[in-house]
């Protein structure tokens, strides 16, 4: 079976464009922090339940997740668009979350509308938490959601165009302080202060800093100080993040970071526990032989890309952790000027706008491509897991 032309699924996604706009942004006007995206779920499964989906909501045991399968007229390779719609506390849909699950749903869409007698199955998983260590496709990976998935398309938004760019490992992580309450004027010395120990505790993470590869990442907040000026605090926390270029290396610093909570708890008397407030994400690895195809679908319709740029600027995305089972790509869509941050109010506004739905509509397309290659095309679903296997060898 031959595949659409690019041409024939740009048509597609014009037609779909109205309601991609609404979808995105009504989940952008109702920002839902992670685990309780239930508008963001509702509107989606709406939209593909009509289109002829099969919908199933909740999965993998989130109440949040979905399910959506459209069934070919044969057997052949399963392909995953991945939506997710979690927004930031304060700052909402800053991360343009709403984009990535609106264009998702909508290039599937436009897959099965251009191809309806495709084989294989096209699936649209919802995968909420990503922000915060939330931890969406890593939990629901480890409750068999994505078993027998050949590969995984997402794109995200950013500050410039990339066919992908690396993911850093991340431990998600709080550090608990324990000590004494006092009176903080009539008996201070009776007390042990846990805020005293949290501060210390940052101020070793600052030494820290200078002696970790230019790669790694150390930061965090005081999530829990006190509850008033005039006791002693006994308990205080802070959350933080361990980031690094793979897993391992990750994981060797979060040891370095358990010592400077032990040393900060001995000068102060105080007790130190280290927990995780999430999973590990792993590092990304991107798929090239489908990141330049979707590069390529979207310079034909006219827009400069850049390629994949190894050393620039990298966050941290439970994509990372699929990357590890499955070709994944996680292409980048300028919908703001370049040096707009992400998780800004800056990047929340531009996320609303008709160039971000423009720029969506083509990396829509882009996505489309590579999702309906893979279903029509062995040879590049085979190119695209060889150069899996051989990455992981």
């Amino acid at each position: 079976m031959k595949a659409p032309s690019v041409k024939a699924l740009s048509a597609e996604l014009a037609v779909l464009r109205p309601r991609m706009d609404a979808v995105s942004l009504s989940i952008h006007a109702r920002p839902e922090l992670k685990f309780a995206e239930f508008h963001a779920r509702q509107v989606l499964t709406r939209w593909l339940a009509e289109a002829g989906f099969t919908v199933t909501a909740p999965v993998g045991g989130l109440d949040t997740a979905f399910a959506a399968l459209h069934e070919g007229s044969r057997s052949g390779p399963r392909v995953a668009v991945l939506a997710e719609y979690d927004a930031l506390p304060g700052v909402g849909h800053g991360c343009g979350h709403n984009l990535i699950a609106a264009g998702g749903v909508a290039a599937a869409l436009a897959v099965v509308r251009a191809l309806p007698a495709h084989p294989g199955t096209v699936a649209v998983i919802g995968t909420p938490a990503e922000e915060m260590g939330g931890a969406g496709k890593v939990r629901l990976a480890d409750a068999g959601v994505f078993d027998g998935v050949d590969a995984a398309v997402m794109f995200h938004p950013g500050d410039r165009w990339l066919t992908g760019r690396p993911g850093l490992a991340a431990a998600h992580l709080r550090v608990g302080f324990t000590g004494v309450g006092a009176h903080a004027s009539v008996s201070p010395w009776q007390g042990r202060s846990a805020l005293a120990a949290a501060q210390l505790f940052l101020n070793a993470l600052d030494a820290l800093r200078q002696f970790v590869p230019p790669s790694a990442r150390l930061h965090g907040i005081v999530v829990d100080g006190g509850q008033a000026p005039n006791v002693v605090p006994a308990k205080a926390a802070v959350d933080l993040y361990v980031r690094d270029r793979t897993a391992a290396s990750a994981a060797a610093l979060v040891e370095r970071v358990r010592a400077a909570a032990a040393g900060a708890a001995l000068a102060t008397q105080t007790q130190a526990e280290v927990s995780e407030t999430g999973p590990l994400y792993a590092e990304r690895r991107n798929n090239a032989v489908l990141a330049e195809r979707f590069g390529a679908t979207v310079r034909a319709l006219g827009t400069d890309i850049g390629p994949y740029d190894p050393d620039g600027p990298a966050g941290s995305s439970d994509i990372g952790n699929l990357s590890q089972l499955m070709p994944v790509i996680h292409p980048y869509v300028q919908i703001a000027d370049a040096g707009t941050p992400a998780h800004s109010e800056a990047m929340r506004e531009a996320a609303a706008t008709p160039l971000a739905h423009d720029r969506t509509q083509v990396a829509a397309t882009g996505l489309a491509e590579v999702v309906a290659a893979l279903l029509t095309e062995p040879e590049v679903l085979a190119a695209a897991r060889a150069e899996f296997e051989g990455a992981a060898g």
